[in-house]
């Protein structure tokens, strides 16, 4: 038996968060596969406390001597690892690229085909659809370059594309003062990445947002009338609120046929003590 550990070790060692997907492709490059073998590794290793359940499929490894129901675990590989195609984005992405300007207990990932919320100790981990524009263009995975996490590779939206997902949808972002606050926290963006992945989404409302924001931020991000004429040319025809929360009291800026929430043009979180 202690032979057989030893052959684990270093998945262990190179898995801090592996799926059941992970656990088969190296049981079958050991001459071991089918659900038994699975189920007797699992078995084992939980008895001995090398490994804390997250949900059904996914699990973490927990270093010899360590309590595996308080081992911290790092919340991006488990949202990583949810889905095959799992990017992190949107208010996760903000905190994975340090922009975030509150530290949130919740994390977002996008996907085809998003899986259940799961809750993991003090985490809640939820998927959000990929946009469908870029399901049926097949771009998915545009301006969210894979990196490595712990050894292990993820895929994190772009601060490019993040500004414009968080735009989109301000709700997965922390609502207006805090898509804002953190925005400007970056010193700069590829505008023309920006502008690209923005129309890329075929949403007036997105295409009006962000065309806004850099409007508002043209001095700071050095926005050229080139990008801020591309987006204007696909705002809305009539007035859209920029806000799905319409009971907010919102002013109309003509030029990108935007209703504006009020906060948001007076910067009322500036007044905060």
């Amino acid at each position: 038996m202690r032979m057989k550990i030893q052959k684990h070790s270093t998945f262990l060692r190179r898995h801090p968060v592996f799926t059941s997907r992970d656990l088969d492709e190296h049981l079958a490059s050991r001459g071991g596969f089918g659900p038994r073998t699975d189920e007797a590794f699992l078995t084992y290793y939980r008895r001995v406390g090398r490994l804390a359940r997250i949900r059904r499929g996914l699990y973490a490894t927990v270093p010899p001597g360590a309590d595996p129901r308080t081992q911290p675990v790092n919340p991006y590989l488990i949202a990583a690892r949810l889905t095959p195609d799992a990017v992190l984005s949107h208010h996760t992405a903000l905190e994975y690229h340090g922009r975030a300007h509150s530290v949130w207990q919740h994390f977002f990932y996008s996907a085809a085909r998003p899986a259940r919320p799961v809750a993991f100790r003090s985490h809640l981990f939820r998927g959000v659809r990929f946009p469908r524009a870029l399901l049926h263009c097949g771009h998915e995975f545009l301006a969210a370059p894979a990196t490595e996490e712990q050894g292990l590779t993820i895929r994190v939206t772009s601060l490019e594309r993040t500004l414009v997902d968080v735009l989109h949808r301000p709700d997965l972002s922390g609502g207006w003062e805090e898509v804002w606050r953190s925005l400007e926290s970056v010193e700069f963006f590829d505008l023309d990445v920006v502008v690209e992945y923005a129309l890329l989404l075929h949403n007036a409302t997105t295409a009006a947002k962000v065309g806004f924001f850099l409007e508002r931020h043209r001095a700071e991000l050095m926005v050229d009338d080139c990008h801020l004429e591309r987006l204007r040319r696909h705002r809305p025809r009539q007035p859209h609120y920029m806000d799905r929360m319409r009971h907010r009291p919102a002013r109309l800026v003509r030029d990108w046929n935007l209703m504006v929430p009020e906060e948001v043009l007076a910067r009322s979180w500036e007044d905060v003590p």
